[in-house]
């Protein structure tokens, strides 16, 4: 039976595969291979590539209904996808919490429940059940899929200016700027606004439906080339002075450096949504659809996660919490491979299991 669904470019569903296996490793501290992660490669990390592929799909499948059936049919679907994601986020909450929850009692770490975010569940539970279904209440490791139903939810109505590209990519730029700007944010119950502000990160995810809407922007191609270099070289040298080697910030010129601190995640700053693109763009050129890389046992992998997203997503969640208690048991070498190869077993066999089911249903009834 074959669990990759074909007819489609897979080198989306490779990359997001990449994204998501890169989301179980930094969530787990001391794993060696989390080293070698986007976020330590570039001035991006793997949720921005998660979201911008995330409209990248949205467009292939809304855009399609769009054209067919009309915005009010394909702006219902999203919605309906919308809920879809938010039920994956009430599920991943209480599965996630009965998770650390259990491991500190089980292994006495009650810094287990602190460094997550659920002291505010242990201390007033009935109100931060109350602020979970609004999304008020966000610990660590549950914020991403918020944002993907906001974002979700808040482009459906405006799905018919995807036949406008220069209209919709002006508003959301727009909200963008003024985010920025004005620091607004959607609330949360303590008041400091969501850690992935979505009236920001709503362009990464509009970025995406344009592109896989209208394709790569017509821009000089080679001259465009050494721009995204130039942008992930001095990316990659920002983020070594001011993270993954801060004693090196001592050889920035002092004119310099007021220009590569301040750089937040959550606002979703210039210099990271550069990179991100810089990233695509070279992607884009350089990886052709049918690489054989992808095609091959090991990226077959990638791809089948790839293309069962939200399942591999909270599996990502549930399995790096796990891993992280292993690699706080023992940190070594043994362990570290355990714990990875394990975690990517794993993801591909919620990934299969998805897949199998799409085939079984798709297969017509035996009388």
């Amino acid at each position: 039976m074959k669990l990759v669904r074909g007819g489609r470019d897979l080198r989306v569903d490779f990359f997001r595969g990449i994204a998501l296996f890169c989301i179980f490793l930094d969530h787990i501290p001391h794993d060696t291979l989390a080293r070698f992660t986007v976020r330590n490669l570039a001035l991006n990390d793997a949720t921005e590539i998660f979201i911008l592929l995330a409209g990248y799909a949205a467009a292939l499948v809304y855009g399609r209904k769009l054209d067919r059936a009309g915005p009010i049919h394909a702006g219902a679907d999203m919605w309906k996808r919308t809920w879809t994601l938010y039920i994956a986020h009430i599920f991943l909450f209480v599965v996630f919490g009965a998770e650390v929850i259990a491991a500190s009692h089980w292994f006495d770490r009650p810094d287990y429940i602190g460094n997550i975010g659920f002291d505010h569940l242990r201390q007033t539970p009935l109100a931060a059940l109350v602020q979970v279904v609004p999304m008020l209440y966000q610990p660590s490791f549950l914020n991403v899929l918020p944002l993907y139903v906001v974002i979700m939810g808040g482009v459906a109505p405006f799905l018919s200016l995807l036949r406008r590209p220069w209209v919709l990519l002006g508003l959301s730029f727009a909200l963008y700027a003024a985010a920025r700007q004005f620091g607004w944010n959607l609330p949360t119950y303590g008041g400091h606004g969501w850690f992935f502000n979505p009236l920001t990160w709503q362009l990464l995810f509009v970025l995406g439906m344009l592109f896989s809407r209208y394709g790569r922007p017509a821009l000089p191609l080679i001259a465009t080339d050494i721009v995204a270099v130039v942008l992930l070289v001095v990316g990659f040298l920002i983020l070594l002075t001011t993270w993954l080697e801060p004693s090196l910030a001592r050889h920035v010129p002092p004119l310099i450096d007021p220009l590569i601190r301040g750089i937040d995640k959550s606002g979703l700053h210039p210099y990271r949504l550069a990179s991100i693109l810089a990233l695509a763009w070279l992607a884009s050129r350089y990886v052709p659809a049918g690489a054989a890389f992808i095609e091959s046992r090991i990226g077959s992998i990638f791809v089948l996660i790839g293309q069962h997203g939200l399942n591999t997503y909270c599996a990502s969640i549930l399995l790096s919490f796990a891993g992280r208690v292993a690699l706080g048991i023992d940190k070594g070498w043994m362990m570290q491979v355990i714990v990875n190869l394990a975690g990517l077993g794993a993801l591909w066999g919620v990934a299969a299991i998805g897949a199998w089911y799409k085939v079984k249903d798709a297969k017509p009834a035996v009388a």
